[in-house]
């Protein structure tokens, strides 16, 4: 009797330390989660900070050189002047959408979280396999 009582302590000792084991890792796994976000979201406001400054001295650029072209090529034909215009824009607004279709096929959000679970799951199924 007193055997089979020492094997239920035994067992709830175990499971104890695995629990705690498991929380360790869980509240691990948390916290790398938590300094991803953290480091995602300063990544995000500094690059949409960046886009606005971009697009504001951009705006301002084209502008000015929309005008120097107008005026340049005006005495020789406004039509040309315009459609010359027009296919600058066409071939700058193509780059950015092939830039911007490449940048959404090369995001990658919390790269090492997602590892580490993977990594956490191989783990497991190895130890209860």
């Amino acid at each position: 009797m007193e055997n089979s009582f020492s094997n239920i302590s035994q067992i709830l000792a175990t499971s104890k330390r695995i629990a705690h084991r498991l929380l360790a890792v869980g509240e691990n796994r948390v916290e790398l989660l938590l300094v991803e976000v953290q480091e995602e979201r300063e990544r995000l406001l500094r690059a949409i900070l960046l886009a606005l400054g971009l697009a504001a001295f951009g705006l301002l650029c084209g502008i000015a050189l929309t005008l120097a072209l107008v005026v340049l090529l005006w005495d020789r034909s406004p039509i040309l002047a315009l459609f010359t215009v027009a296919l600058i824009y066409a071939v700058v607004a193509g780059g950015l959408y092939v830039k911007l279709k490449a940048l959404q096929k090369d995001w990658h959000t919390l790269p090492a979280t997602l590892e580490q679970l993977r990594k956490d799951r191989e783990c497991l199924e190895r130890t209860f396999d």
